[in-house]
């Protein structure tokens, strides 16, 4: 005994605690399992035996009836449709019968009944039904009579009573069985009553042992690691109890030993930390102040800028009017260069100045209509779209949170460069078009021009960067930067899609509004509805695959993006369009 307070460990005395509650438990399992087996067999004979039998014997009577009630009106009218119940009772009973004999077969004293009961109904139709229906179909009504004497109705009333006699047998075999399901009841409440008197018993013996073996001394340590937590390092761990606790207490002081070492090296690594978070800020700080410096320079540089260049712009344009062909020719083409110079320079400061105001200058976001945006980028683009011979399309656009001017210089330049990066032997179309992706709208810009090459899809967002010469295409290099420091000021991104086919494709995505979402899943919960009730009607609809209002829509119930010529083949956008040319 001494043994086990001392040696055994915590999991070995639960283990053998536990090992004895459910020997005990599994014994009284085997026995409830076995007896429930027994009350559920004899539950089932109950309800899928003798029940039914009962109401089935109640039907064999009312077969017999009907035989003997058809047969007597037979003899009383002579009329042959008297006969069909005692046709149809015929077939009950047969069937009747062979069920009651099926159901019957765990209980010999039911069938010895239903043996007579068959034999003397068998009797009665050869003796007295049969030729009954003989004779009044011979010799008529009257003849028939005659032969249904008191005799023929006591041998009537022995079949009845045979029945009677079955009915008997089934009630006292369903009593029989009733008392089996109530004493295998009884017997599994004893020992379900048995099981939890163990269950409790074993409880609060595993409650007790559990206080005295871990409650007690677990308490005791964590009093202990409460007292090194709160700052007394120097306090000494020692355990009770269980072995389990005690090298958990020789392990914790450990630690508290190994802490107490290591403390002072932690305090001077935080101050170190401190020291060089304290640094971070600093550079933090320099960093923001040096931003605001460099956009406050390049805004100042270049407008600042703007002066002398204009100088230098009229001067030489003064020289070019006045001195052309006065001069020689490589004089004339001098003056030239320093005109182009000097106005591509200026085209250049512009640009710039624009790209350092963009989230700088801000008159706060409300909310635009990109239908009217579209309007205005139609008439700022109108000289281009002209001299191109080119078409602008778009389609219905949301209503989103931004800065108007923005958004419209945005548009603005996606517009001139699907207009002037076009194909020489085809005429420039433009369409913009807008969809609900999530919580985004999708807004992109596709034309039928020269297109993009894949692997320059993300330099052309790099502002100055160029991928044709000045005198192929003409241009600073910094509108499609412009386009993307919109498109981030507002919270959206903006890409290349180079899988849209012919053409290029330009998307970029803005936030939609609350309202927007919410109709979205509105109209996706319908859908889905909708679908569903398609596929409960799915085999009417399987001749409408070629249906065209089938076509241009999205899983998700969008209206797909149309390209440039098939929005021309519609010759609608939102109720808007505009064709110049």
């Amino acid at each position: 005994m001494k043994a086990y307070q001392q040696g055994w460990t915590l999991r070995r005395r639960v283990g053998a605690l536990l090992g004895v509650v459910v020997v005990l438990l599994l014994g009284l399992a085997g026995a409830e399992a076995a007896v429930a087996a027994q009350n559920r067999q004899n539950i089932d004979a109950v309800l899928l035996k003798t029940g039914p039998l009962r109401v089935q014997a109640q039907e064999l009577m009312s077969a017999l009836l009907d035989q003997e009630t058809s047969v007597r009106g037979y003899a009383v009218n002579g009329d042959r449709s008297d006969l069909e119940p005692y046709q149809e009772g015929v077939k009950r009973e047969q069937s009747l019968v062979a069920s009651i004999r099926d159901l019957s077969a765990d209980y010999p004293d039911v069938r010895r009944s239903l043996d007579v009961v068959e034999q003397e109904t068998a009797q009665w139709r050869s003796q007295v039904a049969e030729p009954v229906i003989t004779t009044v179909e011979r010799d008529g009504a009257e003849a028939g009579q005659a032969l249904i004497t008191d005799a023929t109705r006591q041998q009537f009333d022995g079949i009845r009573s045979s029945v009677n006699t079955l009915q008997d047998e089934i009630l006292t075999v369903r009593e029989e069985t009733a008392d089996r399901v109530n004493a295998t009841s009884n017997t599994l409440v004893v020992l379900l009553i048995i099981a939890a008197l163990v269950v409790t018993t074993a409880g609060v013996v595993m409650l007790l042992s559990l206080d005295r073996i871990l409650i007690r001394p677990l308490a005791a340590l964590v009093s202990q690691v409460r007292e090194v937590a709160d700052g007394d390092y120097r306090h000494r761990i020692e355990g009770s109890g269980p072995p389990e606790f005690r090298r958990l207490a020789e392990d914790i002081d450990q630690m508290r030993m190994k802490i107490a070492r290591e403390l002072d090296e932690v305090r001077e690594a935080r101050e170190r930390i401190e020291w060089v978070n304290s640094q971070l800020q600093k550079q933090a700080e320099e960093l923001t102040r040096s931003n605001r410096d460099l956009e406050q320079f390049a805004y100042v540089a270049s407008h600042d800028l703007q002066e002398p260049l204009r100088k230098v712009a009229s001067f030489c344009q003064l020289l070019q009017r006045r001195y052309a062909g006065q001069l020689d020719e490589r004089a004339d083409q001098y003056i030239a260069f320093a005109v182009d110079g000097a106005q591509r320079m200026q085209r250049l400061i512009n640009d710039l100045l624009a790209f350092s105001r963009i989230g700088r200058l801000t008159t706060g976001f409300t909310e635009v209509d990109l239908n009217k945006v579209m309007g205005d980028v139609a008439g700022q683009t109108e000289a281009a779209v002209q001299y191109a011979d080119a078409e602008l399309t778009w389609g219905e656009m949301p209503t989103i949170r931004g800065e108007e001017p923005l958004l419209t210089n945005l548009l603005v330049n996606l517009v001139s460069n699907s207009v002037k990066f076009r194909r020489p032997d085809l005429p420039p179309k433009v369409h913009v078009s807008a969809r609900l992706v999530g919580d985004e709208w999708e807004i992109s810009c596709r034309d039928n021009g020269i297109g993009i090459e894949p692997e320059f899809a993300d330099k052309i967002f790099v502002i100055f960067q160029r991928l044709h010469s000045k005198d192929a295409y003409p241009g600073t290099g910094i509108g499609l930067a412009i386009v993307k420091k919109i498109v981030e000021y507002h919270g959206g991104r903006v890409w290349v899609d180079t899988e849209a086919g012919e053409g290029t494709t330009i998307r970029f995505t803005l936030p939609a509004l609350e309202a927007d979402i919410e109709a979205a899943r509105a109209a996706e919960a319908a859908q889905d509805a909708d679908d569903a009730a398609d596929d409960a009607e799915a085999p009417a609809a399987e001749g409408a695959e070629g249906d065209p209002a089938a076509v241009g829509r999205q899983p998700d119930g969008e209206a797909r993006e149309e390209p440039p010529a098939e929005a021309d083949r519609h010759g609608t956008n939102g109720g808007m369009k505009e064709t110049v040319g």
